[in-house]
């Protein structure tokens, strides 16, 4: 197949260290040029992927006034070459589809954060055609399918091969690990309340963010209780540094205070044969096994009781899920699969 891939381009594919989604739309280049697909890419500068890149955007511009630019310029692009695609990809903003929505080929549109339902009722007031949805976790799902339209869910994925698995790691001594944006909602800070009820060592990795609100929340409620010793502060990391960090830990805690889609770090967690310990919130009950995999809870205390039961769980079986379920190859599968049976129901249409 001839496939066309669209990502935003405020970070570069693949990022060095922050970035979810520009993981995953890499990681899916890749394989699917390694299975002899026609790929081409539209993304940030800098970008560097298997599949030959076109650059568009400034890499870090998120406004308005780029928003409009970048569509504008897409929107110029895909009429001159929309034809040369079976299939367009787009993982960025809806609107870069809108010079496309009537014409016959076949489109998809990847959500990895909340949906307006408005959109999908707009693209179908457009005449949207051959227009399919898909989402990163049903919970994602549910908030954009009232708007209509046909939609599946094909979870985020991660390389197996980039993660050396640890299987020899204390349950009760080794350390526990944050990894996320520095921001509110993520919950390092009750990362840190669990660690110091419980006597132990949590490493929290990432970025902070540069609102002047979760810059304000890391220096009052985090930076303060990082001693270097109990709670030690790694910074953004890259690949190695992550794979060092979860391969050594008990588990990663995602006590996450939003609806999460499903965070790219929870696969990465397993390929690392690292239980997760998460909050029930959004779309990541949707990628842990409770009681295999990792503890699904609904506050710290019972973070703190799921914690002391890490014992109870294998770290080959977190390793043999995430490769089951959250490999490149398993999520190229459910979208070459998406992709041929919206190519069948075109080419039946059309005869």
């Amino acid at each position: 197949m001839n496939i066309l891939l669209i990502m935003d381009p405020f970070i570069a594919v693949p990022p060095l260290h922050y970035g979810g989604i520009e993981r995953v739309v890499a990681d899916l280049a890749n394989e699917l040029t390694a299975r002899g697909h026609a790929l081409e890419l539209w993304a940030a500068p800098g970008s560097r992927t298997a599949a030959p890149v076109r650059p568009f955007g400034r890499e870090g511009e998120w406004s308005r006034w780029s928003g409009v630019r970048n569509t504008s310029l897409l929107t110029a692009r895909l009429v001159r070459d929309a034809s040369r695609f079976d299939v367009i990809h787009n993982f960025g903003r809806l609107a870069y589809l809108t010079s496309v929505f009537r014409r016959d080929v076949v489109k998809v549109q990847t959500y990895m954060r909340r949906v307006n339902p408005a959109n999908m009722r707009l693209a179908s007031r457009l005449g949207a055609r051959q227009l399919h949805f898909t989402a990163v976790s049903a919970a994602i799902k549910d908030t954009g399918a009232p708007g209509g339209g046909a939609w599946s869910v094909v979870y985020n994925c991660a390389p197996a091969e980039r993660y050396v698995p640890n299987y020899d790691v204390d349950p009760q001594a080794a350390p526990l690990a944050f990894l996320g944006r520095l921001e509110r909602c993520k919950g390092a800070h009750t990362a840190i309340a669990v660690a110091r009820q419980l006597g132990r060592t949590l490493h929290i990795a990432g970025n902070v963010s540069d609102l002047p609100e979760e810059r304000e929340y890391f220096e009052r409620e985090i930076r303060p209780e990082i001693d270097g010793e109990q709670i030690v502060f790694l910074g953004p990391v890259d690949d190695a540094r992550k794979n060092q960090l979860l391969a050594n830990a008990a588990a990663m805690l995602l006590p996450i205070e939003w609806e999460e889609p499903f965070p790219v770090v929870l696969p990465e967690s397993l390929l690392c044969g690292t239980p997760v310990i998460a909050f029930r919130r959004g779309g990541v009950p949707e990628g842990i096994a409770h009681g295999r995999t990792g503890f699904l809870c609904d506050t710290a205390e019972q973070m703190a009781e799921a914690v002391n039961r890490l014992g109870e769980l294998s770290r080959r079986e977190c390793r043999r899920v995430g490769e089951e379920r959250f490999s490149p190859a398993a999520i190229a599968d459910e979208y070459e699969r998406l992709y041929r049976q919206l190519l069948g129901s075109e080419q039946c249409r059309a005869s």
